[in-house]
């Protein structure tokens, strides 16, 4: 019996290694961690499980009968985040540069299974060359293989994928499928053809990270979520970011212990937004004072700036906010903040989290660019994700909210169940001077009588009370109070029950 599991001891040591101590230095070299310290750090301690570690590939062209490392590449299990079951995996550079094999498919779509089987999310940590030459369509097959769980999953459980390493052709695609990626400085990035490729086939000259590093994909692409400068950081804001999140769609949202007061009064509110009203303010700083602790996780931040998407918590329950960036143009929507909005709303949807809408929006950046670039699809991607959305909906409108771009941030007419605004609130087709100049034009050469309309106008139209007379507005609230009044619109929201018409499917303006 002793020799049976001093031969199991040898057998699991082995797999330990990956590659071996000589690639692991590698890894290390490069300022990479391995795949199972990875899985330590993300994990709770003594809680991962470990499926398959003895799995080798069948392939026998190019030599590779002669080549067999048990794992294949790829470490797969489930363990707990603050107690919270999740499934993983996580790709081994140190076993052929972490590239996919048939077999190597074959264990992430186990795991993938399992996670839809039980309910329970699902994190990648990707470091893959790509699919492994060697066993040509096989290789494809495996891929599509993960690609088709990718799909059957999305809405279902949370998928999060964390770039870790290069990720280049068919390996790119699984990320793209799931619901948040984030990636590492310095030492990840993806791409569909590399730098060589360009080269040769369009005479561009560019660099891996210039191509599909951190950088580019924050800020130019919005494939990513975020960046983190290590691995070590990039795993620890994996476990925070996976405690706002549901364990699937019909989890509850999570709710922890928090030590902030819900009735909380601010009276700095009172005076975040300036008295005049083309000068900016943070509307990071409301989201901040009115979440539990402070805390605020945000998402994309690089990204489409003028508008913010992100996770707080208010009672200890997770809440998904958007709000307009009064200092990023002014707040306006452009194609990018609404791509990204709408996304963030349809994620928060599909999982019943409950939605915060912050707005002061003075409406679509205008331009040549953007109607070029097709910002009336964009923006009624917004406009469809609001409208869509069944979970329990709050919006607070601070200053702005004009014409079209007021139609698309969560009013009463697309399902807001709580409206409120702040008496510095100006609801309106569009600004007093603009509009003005297009009911008094005639008068446009008298400076009085032009004053006295646009006073006119602001007193009509650009004001909260208009909105409320009419039911649009629940009520017009002091902004010290918000927390207050929002926290106790959520509690009132908790038990909403509403769904859509049965369809098979709904068809995006994509």
């Amino acid at each position: 019996m002793q020799d049976i599991l001093d031969q199991l001891e040898a057998r699991r040591a082995e797999a330990r290694k990956g590659g071996g101590d000589k690639r692991i230095d590698s890894q290390h070299a490069k300022g990479k961690l391995t795949a199972r310290e990875r899985l330590e750090l993300l994990l709770d301690p003594g809680s991962f499980e470990e499926f398959d570690m003895f799995v080798k590939h069948r392939s026998t062209d190019f030599g590779m009968d002669e080549k067999h490392f048990p794992g294949d590449g790829v470490v797969t299990g489930w363990g707990t985040i603050n107690g919270r079951k999740t499934f993983v995996y996580a790709q081994d550079f140190t076993v052929f540069g972490g590239s996919l094999s048939e077999t190597h498919a074959q264990k992430i779509c186990k795991v993938q299974r399992m996670a839809l089987k039980q309910g329970a999310p699902i994190i990648g940590l990707n470091d893959s060359g790509g699919a492994r030459i060697q066993e040509g369509v096989a290789a494809l097959a495996g891929y599509t293989d993960v690609f088709q769980n990718n799909i059957i999953a999305s809405g279902v459980i949370p998928q999060i994928s964390v770039i870790m390493g290069p990720s280049a052709g068919g390996a790119v695609y699984s990320p793209a499928l799931t619901d948040f990626i984030f990636m590492v400085r310095d030492s990840s990035y993806m791409f569909l053809t590399g730098p060589d490729v360009l080269k040769t086939v369009t005479n561009e000259i560019v660099t891996a990270e210039e191509l599909g590093g951190a950088k580019t994909h924050t800020t130019k692409s919005s494939v990513a979520d975020g960046a983190f400068d290590n691995d070590m950081e990039a795993l620890a804001e994996i476990r925070r970011l996976f405690d706002f999140l549901p364990l699937n769609n019909r989890d509850g949202v999570p709710v922890r212990t928090f030590f902030d007061k819900h009735d909380r009064i601010d009276n700095s509110l009172d005076t975040l937004v300036p008295e005049n009203p083309n000068l900016p303010y943070d509307m990071k700083e409301l989201i901040a004072k009115i979440a539990d602790e402070g805390d605020f996780y945000e998402i994309q931040a690089d990204f489409a700036k003028n508008i913010l998407t992100g996770f707080i918590r208010m009672e200890g329950q997770t809440i998904g906010v958007v709000g307009n960036q009064p200092m990023v143009l002014a707040g306006c929507i452009d194609s990018d903040a609404s791509r990204k909005a709408a996304r963030f709303v349809r994620f928060c949807d599909c999982f019943n989290i409950p939605l915060l809408t912050l707005v002061d929006v003075p409406g679509f950046l205008p331009g040549t660019a953007q109607e070029f670039g097709g910002v009336i699809k964009h923006g009624a991607k917004l406009l469809y994700a609001y409208g869509e959305a069944t979970v329990p909906k709050v919006t607070v409108i601070t200053r702005k909210a004009y014409g079209g771009a007021y139609c698309v941030m969560s009013p009463k007419h697309l399902g807001g169940d709580i409206n409120y605004a702040w008496p510095t609130a100006q609801i309106a087709v569009m600004g007093a001077k603009g509009a003005v100049e297009i009911l008094h034009r005639k008068d446009l050469g008298d400076a009085e009588k032009t004053a006295e309309h646009i006073a006119d106008y602001e007193e009509k139209f650009l004001s909260p009370f208009r909105a409320a007379e009419r039911g649009y507005i629940d009520e017009v609230i002091q902004p010290r109070s918000t927390r207050k009044r929002v926290t106790r619109a959520f509690a009132l929201l908790k038990d909403k029950n509403l769904s859509n018409p049965w369809k098979k499917h709904s068809n995006l303006p994509l």
